[in-house]
């Protein structure tokens, strides 16, 4: 089965490789920023008594869960804002107070 050409004829099939390396490249970062967060999470005095999620998808943060005041949603979301590769935050916590 030959592989479609562009004018150069060399075969046309380096987008579609570029594409899937981008996308490999977007999901590490994710992961990376998913991770830092969460460990922003943890080692903060106010929030790291509580669990929460923490979901990445194309640079934007979700966080989820439950917190008990409003001050640690809060913080929470600051937390997850200040850190770079986090184009946006998304709050999707639940206050019980």
């Amino acid at each position: 089965m030959a592989h479609p050409t562009n004018e150069t004829g060399m075969a046309a099939v380096a987008p579609a490789v570029s594409v899937g390396h981008a996308q490999a490249r977007e999901a590490i970062d994710d992961g990376v920023v998913t991770a830092k967060v969460r460990a922003r999470l943890m080692a903060d005095v106010v929030t790291k008594a509580y669990v929460i999620q923490v979901e990445t998808f194309h640079g934007t943060v979700v966080l989820s869960g439950y917190v008990e005041l409003a001050t640690v949603r809060i913080r929470a979301l600051a937390l997850a804002r200040e850190l770079a590769g986090a184009n946006e935050v998304k709050d999707a916590l639940e206050t019980r107070e």
